[in-house]
Order: structure tokens, then C-alpha cells, then sequence
């Protein structure tokens, strides 16, 4: 026995360098990692105590949770994105730590990466700033986010995919891919319904389930069961009148029912407000926002979590079992075995080249060119530009909430402008005063944006530089303030805030030469539309912002982005209207000791460009992106005419690059059920592609329908149904510009 623990003490220390020997019978099971996974859990798990059971499912710190370290079973370290790696904090608190090496890349905000519609730039995405994660020893990313988008006044849309849970699903996977394939989880967030920040504790989400399984599930179980996400975090609000970190529906019955999900739940920070439901059927891992959760500053604070020493209360009363403890110590060990105690994972890299290339790559096929009027852009040997709007100098990687980001380098706009044309004027006018903060727990911009000019003064200026300019760009648009887009508030109006639209106004009566670039991860009013000829839509793209603006507006790179959402003309079009749908009305009574607030989603379904089909009031559809080349689209060609419940069919369409200049174009499939016996949307997206063309090329892009592509949720069956009838086939640019139909039949 003396022997047998002399070789457990040296394979300990084995573990901790990295070397743990294989193959040796006196070596424990756990430790071995050329046993399957399973063996591994079940050995490790045999061997805990009770108290390292309970130790092991609650934090210990802001971001971190004990492993196991009698057994060598290391910590779980959680990192804040889905962007960047935040930079490091205190133990308890969320000041900064003060580490000299935790500067980052920052990436474009997921909005962006949505807006490329490119599966391999978010594979791309993924394996790099899971790199980044790795170099920082961190077993979890917190991200990505797929919460669609319902409404425009929603303050963390830029984290999220988009209005559609197609396109959100079909990006979501390689990201997961990616960062998971450097040994570092993903935390796929906010599971679910959590689609505004006002309320965010308190309300209550009553939503139908045929809407509940085909708008606000579908890129949830994507990112779970195509991806394989290793866990998942749950939301603050509410659902059913449960809390979503205690939600036995959303957690039991469907996350790891319906969907087999064999990874681990963590809990928003300080989400979770009770202890019996929770330990039933919550999340595995509670985690905090203050050190215990609730309230700063308490002794023992870790102990008193609700899956602490409550819960050991609770099991040594016989108010509860042990068997829900078990399983969730099983999913936190299976987590830490692929990740931590993988020997085989890569070592990660940090602002690296390659990591600065492909934020910059990333960022520029992220642009939506909205519009285009002459062919202003791209511009062409500018003698003078003329640069006005805050948002051009400002930098956005610091702020907005859980993304704000410490980042190594930062390019704005007005910078990546005159890095591209050195030999030109470029003159920057700051035309509105917005923002003029830049601080977020502890790590500072370190820019001064005071301004002594009144605002009629700013517009003057900035008319009277744009006089004799070759170009003038206006870059504005919303940042990451309070009420703007940031994590906590929503939004307070959907038009641009700090009176830029009079500086626009100004501007376009000035000159013919002006392009409006708005930098936002939501929609907003664009009153002047039809007075401006060009309009781009950007993002909050990270540490290659500037360089990626100033490629597309160069022609360096032929804009490729198309809109994950849609940009109404109002907010009075959009489909979130009463107090009822948004934000809430006040319940009487409270659950877990909480006011409720019920939130109704009364527009079922009808979501995005579905409500905008039947309504109208779109000033540009989702899909919408231009190109500084042009598409021809051919007849869509189905390989037969019908199809069985359980076949499939495929429909060609042929793309052919009409212009002058290579591009790439974003083909988008939608069906229509032209026979439904249940109220149905106009067409749903059920296919893309991103296809690349020289001038003057042709090809064929294809897309196979299957049963799901046809289906709706029967809420009454509980079960996805294709009904027999006809069904159009409908191929275009965006959901508004369809090019081609094609109608089949499924038998």
C-alpha cells in the first residue's frame, strides 16, 4: 500500500507538469488520460468525499471554482467574452487585478461575425480567440450568445447572432468548433429568453412553445447537439414562473432531455435564488456577482451559496437526495477531463499576427454596404477626406457591460483612414458630443473627449471642412454607454442619439459627396436615408476596426456583409409594441422573495423579417448587403418534384458576377408552405452560402431540403410536422430581393 501511494503522489505531480505516465496498472484510472472519458469521471468521482462533492458545484472566487486537490483535479477558470478575454480581476471583486499581461485581441462584436454569413470566418473566429483563452490558462469561455434578436432597443443585440434562428444556429456551431478545438469550453449564453436587459432579474417570459421551439431553442440546440458545446449558461429571468438557473422545462426536460446535453450548466453571476428547486433541477456550477452572491462583503461568503453549505444542510435533513449532487459533480468532472486534464490540447497563442489578421478579415467581411447611390464608394485617389463624428475617434472595446475588453491595440476608424491614404488630407471634424467617458471596472481608454463647442458651432465646423472635400465621412451611431448598447439597460430611443441627425442633415445639404457610416451592433432610424448616397452599416469590431473600415471603404476588399436583422423605419414598425410585450407588467406576489415583472410575448412567431413580411415598414430587409460588383441570379432548378416525408430534394441556382470586380455574394434560401392548415410565416430562411466570384464567372450554388426545412412545431403533439402539400422554393439576396421560386411537393 505504501508503494501504491508513493506512485499516486508521483503521478500528482505528474499531472501538475503535464507528463502523467500511461498504461501503468498502478496508476489511478482518473489520471490516466488514455482511459475513455466516462472511466475517468466514474473513477474520480468514486473517490470524492461528500464535502468535495459540495466543494466542487459552487465558486470560490469571482471567476473560479475548486476542483478536487487531494486528487489533483484542477480548478475551473471562467473568462468573460464572447469577444476577447477579459482582463484579469481581484479574487472577490471586479476591479482589476493589475497584471501587466493581460492585454488582448479584441474581435468584432458577434453582430458582426453574424453579418458575414460565413460559416468558415466564425471556425476562424473560434479557433483564435480560443487560442487567446488557452495562452490564458482558462478552462471556460463565457460565449458565445445566440439570443435572438426581438426588438431594436435591446442593449446586449451586439453580442448576439441575429433575428433569425436559422442563421444564428448555422453560425454558432463553428464558433463552438473553433475555441473547443484549444481544450477551452464554451459557455453558450443566455439560456433562454433573455432578449432585454431592463427587468433582466425580474421578468417573467410567457411565451407559447410553438414559438418558444422555433424561434428562441433552435441555435441553443445547435450550439449543444451539432457543436457539442461542453456547457451552457443560464439566464437571469424568468420562465413559467421559475428562475431559468432553476428551470426543471428548460434544464431537465429539454437541455438535457430532448436534447442529451452531457455537459454542464453554470449559472449567470448570482442568478441562482434558492436551493431545493436549484439542487433538483438547476444548474451544475453557481456562480456570483458579489462574493456570495447576493450581497457584498459577508464572512465565509462562499460557503453560504445556495449550492454550499445550504445544500449539505438540506441533504443531512433528508430534504433532498444525493443522486442530483452526483450527476452534477459527474458533468463538472466530465468538463474539467476535456479541458484541463487534456494532455493533448495546444498551448494558445495572445495578440498574435495571425490573430490581428483575422479580426481585421473578419471585420472588413462584416460591413454592410446599405447603399450606394453612383457608385460613390469605393473611394477613388481622394485629394482630401473629411472625417466627422465622435465615433470615429472613440474606442469601443472598453465598455458595454461583461464584453468590455483591456485590448493591446486598438485602430479607430480615423486612424485606419490615414493609414490607408498617407498621401491625402484627411481632416476630422467632431460634428456631436456623445460620449465622453471611457472607463469600465478599472481599465480606462485613456482618451479625453471633453468638448468646449456647443453643438451649433460643432455643425458649422464640421460644414465648413466638408467645403472642396473629395469625400466626407460621417461615422457615428450608438457606442457602449449606459442606454446604448451595453449589458444592464436597454436602449431609450430608436433614433441616433446626441443630435447627430442634424449633423447629417447639415452635411448632406453641404455636399453630394458624403457616406454615412453607422457604427452600432442594432438598428437605428435613418430619417435622411434618402438624402445621402451612401450608407454603410459597421460594427464594434475590435482591435482591427479602423483597418477593416478604411479596406472596404478603399475597395481593398469588395463588401461582402449582409444584415443579420432588419432595420424597420420606425419603431412604431417594429413588432414589440405594448407594455405587455415589453417591459413587463408587475405581478402581484413575488417568487423567491422577488418582484416579477410577466413579459408576453404576444408576437408569437412573427419575429424579425416574418412580422415585417405581413407589416411592412422596412428601410432595409435582413440579408440586405451590397457589393461594389453585381449578381445575376439564374432559375432555381429542383432535382425532381416532389419529394417523400422522409426524403430530400436539392435546388440549384446559378450565380453569375455581372461586374467588373471580384466579389463574393450571400445566396439565401427560404420556404414558403403554400398549403399550411396552421397559420405559417411568408417564408422562413432555411439555407446560404457564400459563394466567390471572379468578373464574368458562373456557378451553381445548391442547398438539399429535407423534412426539417419544411417543418413547424405542433405544440399539441410536441413533435415537428411537415404537412404534405405544396411548398415554394424561393431563392435570393435578401428577404426582400427574391430572385427565383421554384415549387415542389412533399408527398
Amino acid at each position: 500500500m505504501k508503494f501504491k501511494s508513493f506512485l499516486l503522489c508521483l503521478a500528482l505531480a505528474a499531472v501538475s507538469c503535464g507528463q502523467a505516465p500511461r498504461n501503468n496498472s498502478e496508476i489511478p484510472v482518473y489520471l490516466d488520460d488514455a482511459q475513455p472519458i466516462e472511466a475517468r469521471v466514474e473513477d474520480a468521482f468514486s473517490r470524492m468525499t461528500l464535502d468535495e462533492k459540495i466543494a466542487i458545484v459552487h465558486a470560490q472566487s469571482k471567476f473560479s471554482s475548486p476542483g478536487v486537490p487531494r486528487l489533483g483535479i484542477p480548478e475551473v477558470w471562467c473568462t468573460d467574452g464572447p469577444h476577447g478575454i477579459r482582463a484579469e480581476v481581484l479574487w472577490d471583486e471586479w476591479d482589476q487585478a493589475g497584471w501587466t499581461n493581460d492585454s488582448i485581441t479584441a474581435f468584432p462584436a458577434l453582430s458582426g461575425l453574424a453579418a458575414t454569413w460565413d460559416r468558415d470566418l466564425s471556425r476562424l473566429y473560434g479557433k483564435n480567440i480560443g487560442e487567446e483563452a488557452r495562452y490564458r490558462n482558462k478552462t471556460v469561455l463565457l460565449g458565445p450568445g445566440v439570443n435572438i434578436y426581438r426588438f431594436p432597443l435591446n442593449g446586449r443585440n451586439f453580442e448576439y447572432m441575429g433575428e433569425d434562428p436559422y442563421l444564428a444556429g448555422e453560425m454558432v456551431v463553428p464558433y463552438v468548433e473553433g475555441v473547443q478545438s484549444n481544450g477551452v469550453a464554451v459557455c453558450v449564453k443566455h439560456y433562454a429568453l433573455n432578449n432585454s436587459e431592463v427587468n433582466r432579474h425580474v421578468a417573467n417570459t410567457i411565451v407559447d412553445d410553438r414559438t418558444l421551439y422555433e424561434i428562441y431553442l433552435p441555435a441553443f440546440k445547435a450550439a449543444v447537439q451539432k457543436g457539442h458545446a461542453w456547457s451552457v449558461m443560464a439566464a437571469y429571468n424568468l420562465y413559467n414562473g421559475e428562475h431559468l438557473c432553476s428551470n426543471e422545462v428548460l434544464l431537465d426536460k429539454i437541455l438535457r432531455g430532448e436534447w442529451g446535453f452531457d455537459g454542464v450548466v453554470i449559472s449567470d453571476w448570482g442568478g441562482v435564488h434558492n436551493t431545493l428547486q436549484t439542487a433538483r433541477h438547476g444548474v451544475d456550477l453557481e456562480y456570483g456577482s458579489w462574493t456570495d452572491g447576493l450581497v457584498m462583503g459577508k464572512t465565509n461568503a462562499y460557503d453560504i451559496y445556495y449550492l454550499a453549505a445550504p445544500y449539505r444542510e438540506a441533504i443531512e435533513k433528508g430534504e433532498i437526495g444525493t443522486d442530483e449532487l452526483d450527476a452534477r459533480v459527474k458533468r463538472i468532472l466530465r468538463m474539467i477531463f476535456r479541458t484541463s486534464m487534456d494532455r493533448t490540447r495546444p498551448f494558445g497563442s495572445q495578440t498574435s499576427p495571425e490573430h490581428y489578421a483575422a479580426a481585421r478579415k473578419i471585420g472588413a467581411e462584416s460591413i454592410v454596404l446599405l447603399k450606394n447611390d453612383g457608385g460613390l464608394l469605393p473611394m477613388s485617389n481622394p485629394r482630401k477626406i473629411v472625417v466627422v463624428g465622435e465615433n470615429a475617434v472613440k474606442m469601443m472595446t472598453v465598455g458595454g457591460g461583461s464584453s468590455s475588453l483591456k485590448a493591446k491595440l486598438e485602430v479607430s476608424p480615423l486612424d485606419g483612414i490615414k493609414a490607408r491614404y498617407p498621401d491625402a488630407e484627411v481632416v476630422w471634424e467632431r460634428g456631436y458630443v456623445g460620449d465622453v467617458g471611457g472607463e469600465y471596472n478599472g481599465v480606462s481608454t485613456g482618451q479625453d473627449l471633453r468638448e468646449s463647442r456647443n453643438a451649433a458651432t460643432l455643425i458649422a465646423d464640421a460644414v465648413k471642412a466638408a467645403q472642396g472635400a473629395d469625400y466626407v465621412i460621417f461615422i457615428g451611431g450608438l457606442n457602449k454607454a449606459d442606454r446604448q448598447d451595453s449589458e444592464g439597460l436597454d436602449r431609450v430611443q430608436y433614433g441616433l442619439p446626441y443630435g447627430q441627425d442634424a449633423v447629417i442633415e447639415a452635411l448632406a445639404a453641404a455636399t453630394g459627396k458624403l457616406v454615412v457610416v453607422n457604427i452600432s451592433g442594432n438598428a437605428v432610424a435613418m430619417p435622411w436615408k434618402d438624402k445621402v448616397p451612401a450608407i454603410v452599416q459597421d460594427w464594434y469590431l475590435g482591435t482591427q476596426a479602423g483597418h477593416s473600415l478604411a479596406d472596404v471603404l478603399s475597395g481593398d476588399v469588395n463588401p461582402s456583409g449582409h444584415l443579420p436583422f432588419t432595420i424597420p423605419v420606425s419603431y412604431a414598425d417594429n413588432p414589440v409594441q405594448t407594455e405587455r410585450q415589453y417591459p413587463g407588467i408587475l405581478r402581484d406576489g413575488t417568487i423567491d422573495g422577488m418582484p416579477v415583472m410577466d413579459m408576453e410575448y404576444t408576437e408569437g412567431i412573427y419575429v424579425g423579417y416574418r412580422w415585417y413580411d405581413l407589416h411592412g415598414g422596412v428601410l432595409f430587409p435582413f440579408g440586405h448587403g451590397l457589393s461594389y460588383t453585381t449578381f445575376e441570379f439564374g432559375e432555381p432548378r429542383l432535382s425532381k418534384n416532389s419529394m417523400q416525408e422522409n426524403g430530400t430534394l436539392t435546388v440549384t441556382v446559378p450565380v453569375k458576377n455581372t461586374g467588373a470586380v471580384k466579389g463574393a455574394e450571400v445566396v439565401q434560401l427560404y420556404i414558403a408552405d403554400a398549403e399550411a392548415s396552421v397559420d405559417r410565416p411568408v417564408k422562413e430562411l432555411k439555407g446560404f452560402a457564400k459563394i466567390m466570384l471572379e468578373p464574368g464567372q458562373k456557378a451553381d450554388v445548391s442547398f438539399t431540403i429535407d423534412k426539417d426545412a419544411l417543418s413547424y412545431f405542433d405544440a399539441e403533439k410536441h413533435a415537428w410536422t411537415a404537412e404534405k402539400g405544396v411548398f415554394k422554393a424561393m431563392v435570393g439576396a435578401s428577404a426582400q430581393d427574391i430572385r427565383g421560386t421554384a415549387e415542389f411537393e412533399l408527398k
